[in-house]
């Protein structure tokens, strides 16, 4: 990762077009905005098109490019995030390449025409072989290619990536930001990851929303589970059925009363209001109401 900051640096302020590489939820987006405010185009639109939904007909309204030179109405385009561009189609290929610069254009062309920058989570090289990317349209495209790599090949930017996620949703939840000790440290650095980047902001996300990092985690696929420390007495342990309990029907039962601790102290603090309730908790008015029923919670002051 500090190889691609130097490149990004390096080349941010050129015109040239960059290709970003990754799995998906990678932080591609982050990086081709983190181009767009080094480059000299800063002060511009940054225009991010997803390939996926565009037709040869509306490439040009969505592309902004109504005069050919990233001009639209009164706003200019500075960067042009083709966004999975490895899912147009042959038609869509050919109209994108008949839009851009050539090779060659003049310094003036490569000025007015936006910076572009592209995604794609395939090798766009084996799809050209294959015959299903225009090798003039790859090239074009290819003037630089930065290949991100998946979280679980740098783990040590996890614990920085979930203090910046803590702090940001913190700041827009209007919430104390939740600290972890080790164990979740470990915990965090254990799990695979397979959603990547989005995948943890999605987790640290749900800490800051739930105000308790270690029932957060139990929803990672992976992750070693962290035993709940109770908040109250426990109560007394309910008679075995015959045979062990497996480790799953265990976890299940920890989650649900752990579920059904925290939204019985939402309720109670937002006094029984359903509303102010699913709110709290980011589900729907519905799922709260069923979830209601599930756990037999019923408002005690109506009793």
């Amino acid at each position: 990762m500090r190889a691609i900051e130097q490149t990004i640096a390096d080349i941010a302020p050129t015109n040239i077009p960059i290709l970003l590489v990754g799995e998906s939820g990678t932080g591609k987006e982050i990086l081709a905005l983190q181009i767009h405010r080094l480059s000299q185009r800063k002060a511009a639109a940054f225009q991010k098109c997803s390939c996926a939904a565009l037709t040869t007909d509306e490439i040009r309204s969505h592309l902004k490019l109504n005069d050919g030179t990233g001009h639209d109405g009164n706003s200019t385009v500075g960067t042009l995030l083709l966004d999975e561009v490895s899912h147009l189609d042959p038609n869509c290929q050919r109209r994108l390449l008949s839009l851009l610069p050539e090779e060659n254009a003049t310094g003036m062309a490569q000025e007015t025409f936006p910076r572009v920058i592209s995604t794609t989570v395939r090798d766009l090289e084996t799809e050209m072989r294959n015959g299903k990317f225009l090798a003039t349209l790859y090239y074009r495209l290819n003037g630089v290619t930065l290949r991100v790599p998946p979280l679980n090949e740098r783990k040590e930017d996890i614990p920085l990536l979930a203090e910046f996620f803590l702090k940001k949703y913190a700041s827009l939840f209007g919430r104390p930001a939740p600290s972890f000790d080790s164990a979740i440290v470990d915990s965090l650095l254990r799990h695979s990851w397979p959603g990547n980047v989005r995948e943890l902001e999605n987790v640290a996300r749900k800490m800051v929303a739930l105000g308790n990092p270690q029932l957060a985690l139990m929803d990672l696929r992976q992750a070693v589970m962290i035993p709940l420390e109770p908040r109250h007495a426990p109560a007394a342990a309910a008679p075995r059925k015959h045979g062990p309990a497996s480790l799953k029907e265990a976890s299940r039962e920890a989650s649900r009363r752990a579920e059904r601790e925290l939204i019985a102290e939402s309720l109670e603090r937002n006094r029984w209001n359903r509303t102010r309730t699913a709110r709290d908790l980011q589900i729907s008015y519905k799922a709260l109401l069923y979830k209601l029923k599930q756990l037999g919670l019923t408002d005690s002051r109506q009793s």
